[in-house]
């Protein structure tokens, strides 16, 4: 009897121990899945169809945490046409759609803005564009963490926290870049003809990078103050009746159109304008991004495309 009761203690401890091992392993397992994946959740269409209800064919309707999870959003991002375009959907989730997103959307949002600030930190574009962006979800995420109580960010509290101490990482990372001068000693922008400089310098459609520009060389200088430049730019952004109720002149009597367009700019929206953008099948509410195939049974598919600013794609699930 006592070797027999010896050896129930023993298997009894072999199985306590195997107990405690699946259960450290299925931890070790979900850890691994819910907070240090770096992937993006993978389907292998790059389109979705856009419905707000349910039908004998399709059961449920369409969410912007589904349509985030399956638009390939980490691809488009490697893509200078469509970067700005992926940047401006971010910064508007952040503003006021966070709480609109599921659990892994929420987790592939994060994942989709750390390769975007890599991506910043390895080739020194957009800087202030990622900014921006990095400011106006870390001022909502501040907000939201103060109403966890009442359930509006999906996941564990310190979880968020510890996202938004990344956010703060990421930021002093993009703070402390500094710019390479480039080994190229040819030609340089300076070295081109005035009618050149300014051509060029007309194509900025922020005012801001104008103002960057004039700072490198007083010759560059005097050209960013150019009124006509100054005057193309705010026609550009905004109607002819927003600009005469904000007009303001100079000491010459004469219009200043560079005040104007910062005055103009934080009383209107500016124009917004993307190389490529997500399209929306009149014919078969498929959205996708241009040049993805998609089932449509159009006879010229092409032509029922419309292309959907940011705005108008969260637009789409406001129901």
């Amino acid at each position: 009897i006592h070797s027999f009761c010896k050896k129930d203690d023993h298997n009894k401890e072999n199985i306590f121990n195997t107990i405690n091992y699946d259960v450290a392993a299925k931890k070790r397992k979900k850890d691994l899945l819910n907070n240090k994946a770096k992937t993006q959740y993978f389907h292998q269409e790059k389109w979705i169809y856009v419905h707000k209800g349910s039908t004998k064919e399709r059961h449920g309707y369409c969410t912007l945490g589904e349509a985030f999870n399956r638009l390939d959003f980490s691809s488009a991002i490697l893509d200078s046409r469509r970067f700005n375009y992926v940047v401006r959907l971010l910064e508007l989730i952040a503003k006021s759609q966070l709480t609109s997103l599921s659990g892994i959307a929420q987790k592939n949002y994060m994942n989709i803005l750390e390769k975007v600030v890599q991506k910043v930190l390895e080739d020194q574009q957009n800087i202030r564009l990622i900014r921006e962006l990095l400011q106006t979800l870390y001022t909502s995420l501040c907000t939201l963490v103060q109403r966890v109580g009442k359930s509006v960010l999906v996941g564990n509290i310190n979880m968020w926290v510890h996202r938004m101490e990344s956010i703060l990482h990421w930021q002093q990372q993009l703070n402390n870049i500094q710019i390479t001068r480039p080994a190229f000693k040819g030609t340089t922008f300076t070295d081109l003809p005035l009618c050149l400089q300014l051509n060029i310098m007309q194509r900025l459609s922020d005012g801001r990078d104008l103002v960057s520009l004039g700072q490198v060389a007083p010759d560059l200088q005097v050209l960013s103050e150019d009124r006509l430049l100054w005057k193309k730019l705010c026609q550009y952004h905004f109607t002819d009746r927003q600009i005469r109720k904000r007009l303001i002149l100079s000491d010459k009597g004469q219009l200043d159109w560079k005040k104007m367009y910062f005055k103009l700019i934080r009383c209107y929206p500016r124009k917004e304008q993307y190389g490529d953008t997500l399209q929306l099948c009149r014919h078969c509410h498929i959205l996708s991004w241009k040049g993805t195939d998609h089932p449509c049974t159009a006879n010229n598919p092409e032509t029922c495309s419309t292309s959907l600013s940011p705005q108008e794609f969260i637009n789409l699930f406001r129901f």
